[in-house]
């Protein structure tokens, strides 16, 4: 009947009512599930929004820059993703340095990013894992450098010379790495310092909390090296792997032998170590050290699970590496006023760093995007 309202007539409508704020709330729900979305604040203004910065968006798995944005005045931004199975690093460019977080569709992320100054106060050297071993007529080493920025208020420091690296004179650099706390590594390069040999200069910014360098070079080898140690920044502890068919030897009574809980590789460490030079040493002998795909048995099967995540880097522009934070649980696990490397706690950390400089060679690159 014409205008006349019954009880089914408001039941139905009620129902369709429902049925309408469903379809909505799964529709907004769907619309955001192929969203990345964050807020971006700047760390050293007591995290103010950080608005106008530029923001990209990157396929993890082919390095592809799929889109870009900038920041409004909430710091805010929003990304369609494209494909919302794959893995997302998300990128922000704020006074020329970048800051990265990987992401999936559906995320929203918390950036932080903090002013840049070419001095810093609070910049210092953590520890150094020199690991070497022979390969022919050649010794090759990988050297691992972990430098900490503790700066309050919280600054990036950048410059042409954030980072300065004393190598064997005779040394062929094969490759330099560098890891920032966002846990995203890059192939850098390093610059001769002019009438210093030996001295490099490499221009990565140094953002507050931890990065790690790992440069990786070959020497001429006829059984015997000597070593001359030289460090940028206060060192905590400095640790030499060897094989354990290798001999090692200093006069500096800085040296003592770890107890590593394994017979495939033996260290030395020598601890709080002032800036500029420190003790030399010599090894001598042949071998190599085990394959750094099998952590050491010491290692807990989360440690484990964590070093074994593939590391690739970029050779040549912005890289889009995830980097294993490998080393945050075992050094809270450690006091301050100890040595760094201690026991079973030697195998966790000197495997992970070990196996973060060998498997960060594998490139990929990043189509468009802007160099670090």
């Amino acid at each position: 009947m014409i205008g006349v309202r019954t009880f089914s007539d408001g039941l139905y409508m009620r129902r369709l009512s429902f049925v309408l704020a469903l379809l909505a709330a799964f529709s907004t729900r769907a619309l955001g599930a192929g969203n990345i979305t964050g807020t971006v604040r700047n760390q050293s203004r007591g995290g103010q929004p950080a608005a106008g910065d530029d923001v990209i968006l990157v396929r993890l798995d082919d390095g592809t820059l799929e889109a870009r944005a900038k920041t409004d005045g909430r710091g805010a931004f929003a990304f369609a993703v494209q494909y919302p199975d794959k893995a997302y690093l998300v990128r922000v460019l704020h006074q020329e340095v970048d800051y990265g977080q990987q992401a999936s569709a559906g995320d929203a992320l918390s950036l932080a990013v903090f002013d840049a100054a070419p001095q810093v106060v609070g910049v210092t050297g953590s520890i150094e894992i020199l690991r070497t071993g022979t390969n022919g007529k050649l010794l090759h080493v990988s050297d691992m450098i972990e430098i900490r920025n503790e700066s309050s208020p919280p600054l990036t420091r950048v410059g042409e010379r954030t980072f300065e690296a004393y190598l064997p004179t005779n040394a062929k650099i094969d490759s330099v790495l560098a890891a920032g706390p966002d846990k995203i590594a890059a192939v850098i390069s390093a610059a001769a310092v002019p009438g210093e040999p030996g001295h490099y200069a490499v221009s990565f910014p140094l953002r507050p909390g931890s990065t790690k360098f790992a440069f990786n070079y070959d020497l001429p080898y006829e059984g015997h090296v000597a070593f001359s140690t030289r460090h940028a920044y206060p060192l905590e502890q400095l640790a030499i792997m060897i094989p354990p068919t290798m001999k090692f030897s200093s006069r500096s009574a800085a040296f003592h032998v770890l107890a590593t809980g394994s017979n495939r590789y033996q260290v030395e460490a020598a601890n709080q170590l002032a800036a500029g030079e420190g003790p030399g040493f010599e090894v001598f002998g042949v071998g190599e050290l085990p394959p750094l795909g099998e952590p050491s048995k010491s290692l807990t099967r989360e440690q484990s699970a964590e070093i074994a995540r593939p590391t690739v880097v970029n050779p040549s522009r912005a890289s889009v590496a995830p980097v294993p934070n490998f080393d945050s649980r075992l050094k809270q696990s450690v006091p301050r006023s100890q040595a760094l490397i201690l026991g079973g706690v030697t195998s966790a950390l000197i495997a992970a760093c070990a196996f973060l400089i060998w498997r960060g060679r594998r490139p990929v690159r990043i189509t468009g995007a802007r160099r670090s």
